[in-house]
């Protein structure tokens, strides 16, 4: 392809590269743009206001006190409705919260992890105990303390303790065998290929046996382990992943048709409006139309 599109990289996101984490006040923030990598960095907003959330193929609509739970594999956007919005934001790389040697992995909780609900809503009074512990955070990134970075890890697993506290125990899933833990291993996998950000980096892993091959198992057990656990074939979970990214490009950014599909693997036009529109009923140009 002639044209090649790659995201603005910011003062803001090479900060937040060097520190593998960053706090902020959302009132403060005022007209500034903080422009930084979804794909690395997860993100944990408390947030009062009116606002829309469109998270994968799925939108909220929320009123009031908020907890939101972004997963930096799966693609989302933000759109403040009310006039006055108010809050907290922290984002942390997977890598500097797993330096507190934690075995289990962000995209398993049930907030983070795919097919789960990013945002919980809050009470007045557990927004004032959040309040406390973003602020807290705030403060201590500013310090000279040296073992702030333990300090925030911290502050960071008791708001999500604190959440996960809040939810019922029975949405919550434990890896009881061999085949639970493959198919986890393959759908983080599969998350990881994802957000798509550039169009001159195209999905490579596209098929269950590229995955098969990367999870060193023979793609045969790979298919029988994901069809036990989750009730689906690995390739439906490929599709609809694929799918899924294919529509928040579509939604979300200005990038072409031919552009999407290249970006998404296909090598020509012809072989992504054929996927998407077997896979849909519809072609990725209709799609994009009826969403406007």
């Amino acid at each position: 392809m002639k044209e090649k599109i790659v995201r603005e990289v910011s003062v803001f996101n090479n900060e937040l590269k060097l520190q593998g984490f960053k706090a902020f006040q959302i009132e403060d923030d005022g007209a500034e743009t903080r422009t930084y990598s979804r794909k690395e960095f997860y993100k944990i907003c408390l947030t009062t206001g009116k606002s829309k959330i469109h998270y994968s193929d799925r939108t909220y609509e929320q009123v009031g006190t908020i907890l939101f739970f972004g997963n930096p594999h799966i693609p989302y956007s933000w759109e403040t409705i009310s006039t006055t919005y108010t809050g907290y934001t922290i984002l942390f790389s997977e890598e500097f919260f797993k330096n507190a040697e934690r075995s289990e992995s962000l995209q398993q909780s049930s907030f983070f992890k795919i097919g789960g609900t990013p945002v919980l809503k809050i009470t007045e009074e557990q927004r004032g105990f959040l309040n406390t512990i973003f602020h807290k955070m705030i403060t201590e990134q500013e310090s000279d303390y040296v073992f702030k970075d333990e300090l925030i890890r911290n502050y960071i697993s008791l708001i999500i303790h604190e959440s996960l506290k809040m939810e019922p125990s029975d949405n919550f899933e434990q890896n009881k065998n061999a085949s639970t833990r493959l198919s986890s291993v393959f759908l983080e996998l599969l998350e990881r290929q994802f957000p798509i950000e550039t169009t001159s980096n195209p999905l490579q892993i596209r098929t269950a046996q590229h995955y098969a091959q990367h999870l060193n198992v023979h793609v045969n057990y790979l298919n029988r382990a994901v069809k036990e656990v989750t009730g689906k074939s690995t390739t439906t979970h490929i599709t609809e992943r694929i799918i899924t990214e294919a529509k928040a490009l579509l939604l979300h950014t200005d990038w072409s048709v031919s552009e999407i599909g290249y970006a998404l693997g296909f090598d020509y036009p012809t072989y992504f409006n054929n996927f998407f529109k077997k896979n849909t009923g519809t072609n990725p140009s209709a799609f994009r139309q009826s969403e406007v």
